[in-house]
C-alpha cells in the first residue's frame, strides 16, 4: 500500500484519514481515536498531509512534519467546494485529499508554539474587554433604573466603580441594589486590573520582538497592533504584494464584475478580523488627530477627509497601514515619513 496524499478531517477525539497512491487511486480509509494518530503517521513512509486550518490543526502540523510529512494547511471555506455530497467526516477528508493536489489552492502557513502563545494573549486581552464592557452596561442600567445616570466614557465608569468599591460613593440606593452594584464594580475592577497587565505583557513582548519593535514605527500602530501583526504572519512571502495582504485582510473592495464591466462595492471583510479591527481603530485614531492638529500631517491626508466620510476614509487609510506593514515584514527597515507618505498611490 503506498500511500502519496492524505486528506485528514481533524477533530477533537475522532480523526478520518482519506489516502489515495499516485494515480489518485484510494487505498486507504480510516478513522482514528486521539491516541493512534502519531502511532499511525509513525509507521506510514513521507507523504503529503492536507488538513483544513482550524484551532488544534497547527499543532497537528507540527507534530506530523517532525515525522517527515510535507503538511499543507487550507482555509475551510477553500476546501468545501471540494465535497461532493453529504456532510460527513469521510467526504470531508475525501475533500481535503483531492483540494490539497490543486495547484491554484493557497495554503496557510504552520504556526509556531511562540506565534500561538503570543496570539492567546491578543484573545484573552478580546475576551476580558467585551466582559468589562458587559459589566459597566449591567451597571450603568442598574443605577440608571434607581435615577442615577454615569457620565458616557469607561473611565468615568471605573471612576464610579472605584468610589462604590470604597466607599465614598453616596448613593441612596436599596440594601439590595447597593449589594448588586458592589458586586459589579468589584468585577469591574478586577477585569481592568487583568487588562493593565496583559497590556503590560504585550508591551515587553513589543520591546523584545524586532519584527514588532519596527511595526510600532508605523503611524496608528502600537504595542498591540505590532505584536498582533508580528504573531499573525509568519512568513510575509506567502503575499506577493502588499494589496495581496491588504486584501487577505478583507481591506480591499468587494467585486462583482461580468461582461467586462467592473462594480466594485464595499470590503470584503475576510480574513482576520481581529487584526482588521486593530488596524481600523488605529487609522481612526489618525483621523482625530489630523482633525485637532491639521498642521503636523501629511496635506494629502487632509484632502482625503474634505472628500470622503470619516469611516471610508479610515478604511482607505487602515489599507494603506497594511500595505506598509507588509513591506516593512518582508523587506526589513523602519517606517519614514519623508520616505513613504500613508497616502501615497
Amino acid at each position: 500500500m503506498e500511500i502519496s496524499t492524505i486528506g485528514l478531517d481533524l477533530a477533537k477525539n475522532v480523526f478520518q484519514v482519506h489516502g489515495v497512491n499516485a494515480t489518485g487511486e484510494v487505498v486507504l480509509r480510516k478513522t482514528l481515536r486521539r491516541s493512534q494518530m502519531l502511532p499511525f503517521f509513525a509507521k506510514l513512509p513521507p507523504c503529503l498531509v492536507g488538513a483544513e486550518a482550524c484551532g488544534t490543526s497547527h499543532h497537528w502540523a507540527r507534530e506530523l512534519t517532525k515525522l517527515g510529512h510535507e503538511v499543507r494547511l487550507m482555509p475551510a471555506s477553500y476546501v468545501k467546494p471540494y465535497v461532493k455530497r453529504g456532510k460527513n467526516d469521510a467526504a470531508d477528508a475525501e475533500a481535503i485529499c483531492e483540494a490539497v493536489t490543486r495547484q491554484t489552492m493557497r495554503f496557510v502557513p504552520i504556526k509556531s508554539r511562540e506565534q500561538q502563545a503570543a496570539l492567546s494573549i491578543h484573545r484573552a486581552r478580546s475576551l476580558l474587554i467585551k466582559q468589562r464592557t458587559q459589566l459597566v452596561n449591567m451597571m450603568r442600567s442598574v443605577l440608571a433604573e434607581l435615577g442615577i445616570a454615569i457620565p458616557v466614557g469607561v473611565e468615568k465608569a471605573l471612576q464610579m466603580a472605584r468610589k462604590i468599591a470604597d466607599g465614598e460613593a453616596e448613593l441612596d440606593l436599596p440594601d439590595e441594589a447597593a449589594n448588586v452594584v458592589g458586586v459589579l464594580a468589584g468585577q469591574v475592577l478586577q477585569l481592568h486590573a487583568q487588562l493593565r497587565k496583559l497590556d503590560l505583557r504585550l508591551a515587553a513582548l513589543q520591546r523584545s520582538d524586532d519584527r514588532a519593535r519596527r511595526l510600532a514605527t508605523i503611524p496608528g500602530i502600537g504595542p498591540i497592533g505590532a505584536t498582533a501583526l508580528a504573531a499573525s504572519v509568519g512568513d510575509p512571502a506567502q503575499f506577493k504584494s502588499g494589496r495581496q495582504f491588504a486584501a487577505w485582510l478583507g481591506l480591499t473592495p468587494r467585486q462583482s464584475s461580468s461582461g467586462g464591466k467592473e462594480r466594485l462595492g464595499r470590503i470584503t471583510k475576510m480574513g482576520d478580523r481581529y487584526l482588521r479591527q486593530l488596524l481600523i481603530v488605529g487609522a481612526t485614531s489618525l483621523i482625530r488627530y489630523a482633525r485637532s492638529k491639521p498642521g503636523s500631517v501629511d496635506p494629502r491626508f487632509i484632502a482625503l477627509l474634505a472628500r470622503k466620510p470619516a469611516r471610508v476614509a479610515s478604511v482607505a487609510i487602515a489599507n494603506k497601514m497594511a500595505r506598509i506593514a507588509w513591506a516593512l515584514m518582508a523587506r526589513g527597515g523602519v517606517f519614514e515619513r519623508g520616505h513613504t507618505s500613508m497616502l501615497a498611490a
